[in-house]
């Protein structure tokens, strides 16, 4: 419904547009005016938004990602928290631990990552050998993770005295951490591969005393890595901060996965060996992955692809005949080429098929 406005006695009719030489917008009440409200944007995730999520007793969530594509589909989700995690050495580089991975590495798939979110909270990994030496180097590639890769915050393992002093040296300079304790994939060496941690009452109690030095040093939150439940539900109860558990049971604050785990992406079966056992698969988009492949593969070998659908481009008559005209000027000359080429390769073959020592060497 459109309603009629009434200026200094005159009334102004539906169609009216120009009074005394100003136009005249009408309203309505039917939702289709230019005043129609937008859609809201989702704020972006800080610091102080997960610890009042913690207090709200709202779960948070994380997703750890490495590319440009990932970081799309984590912030449309509306993840918390996406973390570009060192172990990117595994998932995205093939080693078969966390610890080759270079400070330079984590750096660039950092700024992809970056590209691809603007809500979620971004945490860079710090990796192995880039804040251990000393608490200014720690601050100096600190900085590196927001000034060239544009993250919000870094991740650091471990809880120890030490550890605490570097998170404190980062803290202080500027930069928000958020620890980790339990299993530190980067101290692997030291704790003997990948296993549970604080399975035993002095242990669970250690674990717990790190998360708290990691807090008074001033972390927005802790990772929580393959502990029991009870464990990681005690620290979650005793910090102030969030905890966000990974293989720790429903206690903590908030979960983490791996983008590459969760989704299911990778379906060789040599990969199932690297999936935890914590790890919950919500689909499985490797199966699909390979049958596209396997599909596209096939298409092009039988001729099926691109086929008229799938070649847009065409020339006009004319200018088709005039292309072939244009070709039948050299044609002897480029045969003799082809012939020269084929001639060439072919001996090529023959000498890649004999070997240095023979056939079959």
């Amino acid at each position: 419904m459109m309603y009629a406005l009434t200026i200094q006695g005159t009334k102004i009719g539906r169609r009216s547009k120009i009074l005394n030489g100003l136009p005249i917008r009408f309203f309505s009440n039917n939702g289709d005016d230019q005043s129609k409200e937008k859609p809201k944007t989702l704020k972006k995730v800080t610091a102080m938004s997960l610890a009042s999520k913690k207090r709200q007793n709202m779960k948070i969530t994380m997703v750890t990602a490495y590319d440009y594509p990932s970081a799309l589909h984590v912030d449309r989700a509306g993840i918390d928290i996406l973390l570009v995690g060192d172990s990117c050495a595994m998932v995205e580089l093939g080693y078969p631990t966390t610890q080759p991975i270079t400070l330079e590495e984590m750096l660039h798939h950092c700024k992809a990552v970056s590209r691809g979110a603007s809500r979620s909270l971004l945490v860079g990994d710090m990796p192995l050998g880039s804040y251990e030496i000393n608490d200014d180097e720690a601050l100096r590639n600190a900085y590196k993770f927001l000034k060239e890769a544009c993250m919000d915050a870094v991740k650091i393992e471990g809880g120890g005295i030490k550890r605490a002093k570097t998170v404190k040296k980062i803290v202080d300079g500027g930069v928000a951490v958020l620890g980790h304790v339990g299993l530190t994939p980067q101290a692997i060496s030291v704790i003997g591969g990948f296993r549970a941690q604080g399975r035993t009452a002095v242990k669970a109690r250690s674990i717990l005393d790190d998360a708290l030095r990691l807090q008074d040093a001033g972390a927005f939150g802790v990772v929580l890595e393959c502990v029991p439940a009870p464990v990681a539900t005690a620290i979650t109860e005793t910090l102030e901060i969030p905890t966000i558990g990974i293989g720790a049971g429903p206690g903590t604050s908030g979960q983490v996965l791996v983008y590459h785990d969760l989704l299911g992406m990778l379906s060789h079966p040599h990969h199932k060996q690297f999936v935890p056992k914590f790890c919950k698969q919500y689909a499985n988009v490797g199966q699909n992955i390979m049958k596209g492949l396997e599909d596209f593969k096939r298409e092009v070998e039988d001729l099926s692809f691109p086929g008229e659908k799938y070649s847009p481009y065409k020339m006009s008559l004319d200018e088709e005949a005039a292309f072939k005209e244009l070709l039948g000027t050299d044609v002897e000359e480029r045969k003799q080429k082809l012939e020269e080429v084929s001639k060439r390769l072919k001996s090529a073959d023959e000498y890649e098929t004999l070997g240095l020592y023979g056939k079959g060497s």
